[in-house]
């Protein structure tokens, strides 16, 4: 498998409605190491040319190993996905029409709104058992939704959001629920989710300096593979410079935010996964690509590169 492209892996394999057409031994659990906890991220493959349904994603998460479908808002959807067994490792925020990460806290303008949206999902998480519920810095740019929005610097849309997240982390360690930043790289605009031109939270030292200083337990990142390959680099080198404060971990192929066949893109992320064992990370890794090919022949892959 190691030396096929991703064309050759997904030659032959046909969409399909669902995913009990896709082969024999699809309903049976693959034998992992199980030294990396890995999640499905359900926006992508909802969105994939197959639109997998919620019920899909559990399927093939159990198919696969995985412990956890994840990315989740609504409550009907945490309680599918417990009545399947599995865990939601990152609720979403529910902040209504358009991108969650548009509206961030560097604009004081949002936190009225976000404690509300963010309070709610971590109550949904408290409830059902996720660890983690995510938030955002939000542009530093004019926010494309609203164009009378003002712009802020990296200083000032730095303390706003320490200010902001400040109001929120508190509920957040009552109900013993982490809330994760996740920076988003800035340099790819070739599809509204490759790149965020705009997001001021770009860098992860920017993110990570945001984090120190709201000063709580409950306060982590969401260190996205990547986006910090696109824009830092380094990436065994950051895990372990920033271990105590990573929450969550999501993946995916660069160039393109694709599947993570290791000929068709420059992360290593077998040597990534074998670094945050040795770290002792105990979190999920989520799988957070766009598929480009045949969804079940692409997770297969990024399951079994990621299995340290």
């Amino acid at each position: 498998m190691r030396n096929l492209n991703r064309r050759d892996v997904i030659k032959g394999v046909a969409s399909a409605a669902s995913l009990g057409v896709l082969g024999q031994g699809v309903a049976e659990e693959t034998a992992l190491r199980g030294n990396i906890k890995q999640s499905i991220a359900f926006w992508c493959f909802a969105n994939s040319e197959e639109k997998w349904s919620l019920e899909q994603t559990c399927e093939a998460a159990r198919a696969l190993g995985c412990g956890s479908v994840e990315l989740l808002r609504r409550e009907e959807q945490l309680a599918l996905v417990k009545e399947q067994g599995l865990e939601c490792a990152m609720v979403s925020i529910d902040p209504g029409p358009g991108f969650p990460f548009i509206k961030g806290y560097n604009n004081p303008a949002n936190w009225e709104m976000l404690v509300r949206v963010t309070k709610a999902a971590i109550d949904l998480a408290a409830k059902y058992g996720a660890p983690n519920t995510i938030c955002f810095t939000g542009f530093s740019a004019k926010d494309p939704a609203d164009p009378n929005s003002p712009l802020f610097s990296l200083e000032e849309g730095a303390e706003n959001c320490v200010q902001g997240l400040k109001k929120v982390i508190g509920y957040a360690e009552k109900k013993g629920v982490n809330l994760c930043l996740e920076p988003l790289n800035t340099r790819d605009d070739t599809h509204p989710m490759k790149g965020h031109p705009g997001y001021q939270g770009d860098r992860l030292d920017y993110c990570m300096d945001i984090i120190r200083r709201v000063n709580s337990e409950r306060m982590k990142v969401l260190f996205d593979i990547y986006h910090t390959q696109v824009m830092d680099g380094d990436v065994i080198r950051r895990l372990g410079e920033n271990i105590d404060f990573i929450g969550h971990v999501h993946t995916a192929g660069n160039p393109g935010r694709g599947e993570l066949v290791a000929d068709e893109q420059e992360i290593d992320y077998a040597n990534v996964m074998k670094a945050l064992v040795k770290l002792g990370y105990d979190g999920f890794v989520g799988h957070e690509y766009i598929p480009t090919g045949s969804v079940m022949q692409g997770l297969r892959e990024a399951v079994r590169v990621c299995d340290a």
